[in-house]
């Protein structure tokens, strides 16, 4: 089933219950809608735009993964990385303020209708935000889904206690203080591998490295890319991505794709 954006765009004002620095570089945002409205749904995969506040030199909103979706409470996770001026704004809200954002954009991940199939969730980075709602939503379907994750060292690995709850979790650093030592593309489960539908999410040459890895295993595999995206919409082309039917907008026909339809040299 291909989780594709059906559900009418919404500007929202939602309100920082909890502003949890979890690590130097990385914030956990949970907000709810300021005036009680119901979230719309929101799909693992999907994205939101962010307008930083008291920011007169940052105009655009910021594009951040939906980390994961609380439907009980009707609360939203952003996990944001302080990058640039504007997330590092954003990094510093606190409890109590209120962010103005717009949801939810973009399509999702594909969740497989074959119930044998074995998914590995791959991601680097921030670029694990997403999977953890994945997790959770493949479970939900009643799928088993493993997680590989990586991260420059022990101390950079992030809410692994969370995705240890939706699966085996695999743990690759760069410095080898905790799990394998290496890259995610070196794991040793790729020898023998036993899953048969990959998803990811990273940086770019680490995708591209899973995405070689996949099509010469023979897998299925589909990866989020992080483009530019200024306006979530398609309106500014700053997110255009060359596939095997042209240029298309990452913000709107993605950022989820099938490596399929990428022109990646893999």
């Amino acid at each position: 089933m291909t989780m594709t954006n059906s559900v009418k765009k919404q500007v929202l004002n939602m309100r920082v219950d909890e502003s949890l620095v979890i690590h130097p570089l990385y914030t956990l945002l949970k907000l709810t809608p300021a005036a009680g409205e119901s979230l719309p749904e929101i799909l693992p995969g999907q994205f939101v735009e962010v307008a930083v506040p008291d920011a007169p030199h940052t105009f655009l909103r910021r594009p951040i993964s939906v980390n994961f979706v609380e439907r009980d409470s009707n609360r939203l996770w952003l996990l944001i990385r302080r990058a640039g001026e504007g997330t590092a704004r954003l990094c510093d809200t606190p409890q109590g303020a209120v962010l103005n954002i717009m949801l939810p954009l973009g399509n999702g991940f594909t969740i497989p209708s074959d119930p044998n199939c074995k998914p590995l969730l791959v991601g680097g980075g921030v670029g694990v935000a997403p999977l953890l709602m994945l997790g959770k939503e493949l479970q939900r379907e009643g799928f088993e889904p493993a997680f590989l994750l990586g991260a420059r060292s022990r101390a950079d690995l992030l809410q692994i206690d969370l995705f240890e709850q939706y699966g085996k979790v695999y743990i690759t650093t760069d410095d080898g203080s905790y799990g394998h030592h290496g890259f995610v593309t070196q794991h040793p489960l790729w020898e023998h591998c036993d899953y048969n539908m990959v998803y990811c999410c990273g940086p770019a040459p680490m995708m591209k490295g899973i995405a070689r890895i996949a099509s010469s295993l023979g897998i299925e595999c589909e990866v989020s890319l992080e483009n530019m995206m200024a306006c979530g919409l398609g309106a500014c082309l700053c997110c255009v991505e060359n596939t095997v039917k042209g240029n298309v907008c990452v913000c709107t026909e993605g950022p989820v794709f099938n490596i399929k339809q990428l022109t990646w040299p893999i």
